[in-house]
């Protein structure tokens, strides 16, 4: 397995001289995630002035009135899902372009890959199972949580390379299980990758979420690198 460093020099390789098609692919991605943020902060404000939160913030009624987390929850989940459909188009052409099946980049209609006939019930379905599985572990304790959020973290490559093999839709949780076969003592890794990126995170949130049009790319690459270079051994 590469190192982080190399993963990322991969990355950046497979984004020269494809930077603007990639910034264009997430053009549409990083737009509804700003409308999404915008609707549940409208959302969660609303109802605060109508009970007249803002007149009384020490009111407990006026607390539990405004709706409690419920619509951020939702926000979230809905939020997650549509990052899971466009994220798993992004990652599947940048890891298409790695392996020399694609030479370019269609912007506006690889980013929609996950929306496809083929693709769209896999995603959903394993987007909702890691998220029950996941949540479910953090009821336990949070770190459990976080160590199956990132045995799950290849579901949608194995989902996408199995049907490219087969031609069939996989079986969704045993693209889940072939992810935690596959990320068996590589975890660590993947979770220092993540915090590598933090400083280039609060720069894109400085410019209201702008930046994520030129990091999304970033990321997704050198994550598809790093599913690339897992050794497929250890599905067996």
């Amino acid at each position: 397995m590469k190192s982080n460093r190399e993963l990322k020099a991969e990355a950046k390789a497979i984004l020269r001289g494809r930077w603007k098609d990639s910034v264009l692919m997430c053009i549409v991605p990083t737009l509804i995630s700003i409308a999404i943020a915008l609707v549940i902060i409208v959302l969660a404000v609303i109802p605060l002035y109508q009970s007249g939160m803002f007149n009384d913030l020490g009111s407990t009624d006026a607390v539990n009135s405004a709706g409690g987390s419920g619509g951020g929850s939702g926000g979230g989940l809905i939020s997650g899902l549509f990052s899971a459909l466009f994220g798993a188009g992004i990652s599947w052409t940048f890891l298409d372009i790695l392996r020399g099946k694609k030479q370019s980049i269609q912007p506006f209609s690889d980013v929609f890959r996950g929306f496809s006939g083929a693709f769209v019930l896999g995603i959903i379905v394993i987007y909702i199972l890691s998220t029950i599985f996941t949540t479910l572990w953090t009821f336990l304790f949070i770190i459990p949580g976080i160590i199956k959020a990132y045995s799950y973290s290849q579901a949608y490559f194995v989902f996408y390379d199995t049907y490219e093999e087969t031609g069939m839709r996989p079986d969704f949780l045993s693209c889940i299980t072939g992810s935690r076969h596959l990320m068996k003592g590589y975890k660590g890794q993947l979770f220092i990758l993540d915090l590598s990126f933090i400083g280039w995170h609060i720069l894109a949130i400085m410019t209201a979420g702008i930046g994520y049009l030129w990091l999304t790319p970033y990321i997704s690459a050198t994550k598809a690198a790093f599913y690339d270079n897992l050794p497929k051994r250890t599905l067996a």
